[in-house]
């Protein structure tokens, strides 16, 4: 596993949890021990933007959130946000959005989705679809899968996939989609997504499989050694699979087993160097020369 990879994840939780505080780069390189300037290269290249952008994204995502959902004055909102002024405010939230807050406020206010949402949440059953995603698994009719526009990382909305009704700890359901390997082959790939969960009693995770034609599994990787569970504030979590010859179809997506709700944002499916360590679930055992153990007495 990329020896920066925990350091950034601990980075983002201390990022999440001071959001509103005075953070910049000093302060984030300090708790990772790091200098700014080299922490500002590994930040870089792990999230794909600088600490800075990452906090002022953060903030302004909150901010499109309040101002869809609440009345709460812009000067306001830009204050309490951290932005030294109203026109700062703007001109950062407009350089993101396309639109000054006013105007984004009348256009999407949440108000808008309430005849066909239920709180906040888009839903989508396994009769409709999320553009690109599938719902899938051991239990999908027990799972539901939609665009929330209340909980988001960054831009307009999230995905979700939550449980409605399931029973059993190993009942489980994917958000997934699956593509032609051709593009990839013989490059090794990173699926990246950022992750909040709420009361996930057993676990989720991101997963990412590569197969053959007829469906042999190649790559793998499902995080079983770095799960995640309880309620969890936005992280980064990535997968990196190499696809070899013969690769015929890449899966990804995020799954969830037992009671809880995860929500995904911000996904990046992109090619790595050779010097970013892959994080293959090895399947594979060794073979023994002869029979051993026939009388189970050992």
């Amino acid at each position: 596993m990329n020896p920066y990879s925990e350091m950034v994840q601990q980075s983002l939780y201390f990022i999440e949890t001071h959001l509103y505080e005075d953070i910049g780069l000093e302060e984030v390189a300090s708790g990772a021990g790091l200098s700014p300037y080299h922490y500002h290269r590994v930040f870089r290249k792990e999230v794909g933007m600088t600490v800075v952008d990452y906090i002022r994204n953060r903030r302004l995502s909150d901010t499109s959130t309040i101002l869809r959902s609440t009345n709460i004055g812009i000067l306001d909102i830009s204050l309490g946000c951290g932005f030294e002024s109203q026109e700062a405010f703007t001109r950062a939230f407009k350089k993101v959005y396309g639109l000054p807050p006013g105007r984004f406020r009348k256009l999407f206010n949440l108000k808008l989705f309430q005849a066909k949402s239920r709180g906040g949440e888009l839903r989508m059953n396994n009769t409709s679809t999320v553009q690109g995603w599938i719902l899938t698994g051991g239990h999908p009719q027990n799972y539901e899968m939609g665009i929330d526009p209340t909980m988001v990382h960054q831009g307009k909305s999230s995905g979700y996939l939550k449980s409605i009704t399931p029973m059993e700890m190993n009942e489980f359901a994917t958000m997934m989609q699956q593509f032609k390997a051709d593009k990839y082959v013989g490059k090794r790939m990173k699926f990246s997504g950022f992750v909040m969960t709420e009361k996930v009693e057993h676990f989720c995770s991101l997963w990412m499989r590569v197969d053959n034609n007829v469906q042999d599994v190649l790559q793998f990787d499902n995080m079983h050694d770095r799960p995640i569970s309880g309620t969890q504030p936005w992280n980064q979590y990535h997968i990196v699979l190499d696809v070899p010859e013969g690769s015929a179809v890449i899966s990804f997506g995020v799954i969830l087993y037992g009671k809880g709700k995860v929500w995904v944002d911000s996904f990046r499916f992109e090619e790595v160097d050779r010097n970013t360590p892959v994080t293959h679930m090895d399947t594979e055992y060794e073979m023994m020369d002869e029979p051993v153990n026939l009388s189970f007495e050992e």
